[in-house]
């Protein structure tokens, strides 16, 4: 995050061993550690009833559409978001080009609707581009309203120019956006489903096993999965998925830690210009406890 004011916002999460969100900890519960050196942590403790302004990215791209049927859920399981009190929504999709379909709405219908009726696009899935793009959106919004960028997608960018990989970090730490990635493996879902029969375009019952597949999971898993990146960076969440009920899981894992954060901040007196690496840990740790943070600002220094 750029420093434009004297303070650094720092939503964090906690979660225990199976994955549960732990409440109840105070800003006396945290350290913040910036560059290496401790930090004094403030707690916005009223963060849990503001609203949020959501965009959900969806890439339709490249081999997208075969995960169209394991999506199917997308829309009615976002109720929970629209019910919160003064929440919205916008949905972008992407390909070679990422465009706004719906803007942000409380009423849930029209993306409902176009979560449904999601197309084909062509053999593009520019994640930055799209990712920059609906950060974009979200720096419009007001700035007491929580900024949420849900991604789907698979995990490498295929024709982004618009945008650089440390561009699109600035980017998310200048509109305090907080990153989930609900993340497919085109190559992944081809090996499974044709085991499971169901490519009946492109196998046929009985076929053999589908060595270009697991050729290209290998030459894909030592690539850089921009996608859990950007998401970790941001102090989101990166989750994988293989099948409809695992998309559902995922999606009630996002609802639940929505409003689940811890809003910390800190004031860094006069930074040095250049990224600067944050660490948040508990000053007693918790037994098997994971937290999850942003791990990077950048800052210019002291604005005249």
């Amino acid at each position: 995050m750029r420093v434009q004011s004297n303070v650094v916002l720092v939503p964090t999460l906690v979660k225990d061993a199976e994955g549960h969100v732990v409440y109840g900890l105070t800003k006396n519960d945290f350290v913040i550690d910036d560059d290496g050196t401790e930090q004094a942590v403030r707690l916005d403790e009223s963060a849990e009833f503001e609203p949020a302004s959501v965009v959900v990215a969806v890439q339709t791209g490249r081999r997208a559409w075969r995960e169209y049927s394991r999506m199917r859920g997308i829309g009615p399981m976002l109720t929970p978001v629209f019910d919160q009190l003064r929440s919205r929504v916008a949905l972008v999709e992407f390909d070679s080009h990422a465009h706004l379909v719906d803007s942000f709405s409380n009423d849930v219908t029209s993306v409902y609707e176009s979560l449904k009726n999601l197309t084909p696009g062509d053999n593009g899935a520019t994640i930055r581009d799209a990712v920059d793009f609906s950060v974009r959106l979200l720096e419009k919004e007001p700035a007491d309203r929580q900024r949420v960028l849900l991604l789907v997608s698979e995990n490498r960018d295929h024709g982004s120019h618009l945008t650089k990989t440390d561009d699109v970090v600035a980017a998310i730490g200048n509109s305090n956006t907080v990153i989930y990635a609900l993340a497919f493996s085109p190559s992944l879902s081809q090996v499974l489903d044709t085991e499971r029969g169901v490519n009946r375009d492109e196998a046929y019952w009985d076929a053999p096993p589908d060595i270009k597949g697991t050729l290209l999971m290998a030459r894909n898993a030592m690539k850089k999965n921009i996608t859990k990146a950007i998401a970790e960076m941001s102090g989101g969440e990166y989750e994988l998925f293989t099948t409809r009920k695992g998309f559902e899981i995922r999606l009630v894992d996002f609802n639940n830690q929505l409003h689940s954060r811890y809003v910390l901040s800190f004031a860094p007196k006069e930074p040095h210009p250049g990224i600067h690496q944050i660490h948040v840990r508990l000053k007693q740790s918790l037994p098997q406890t994971t937290v999850v943070s942003r791990t990077s600002y950048w800052a210019r220094g002291t604005i005249p």
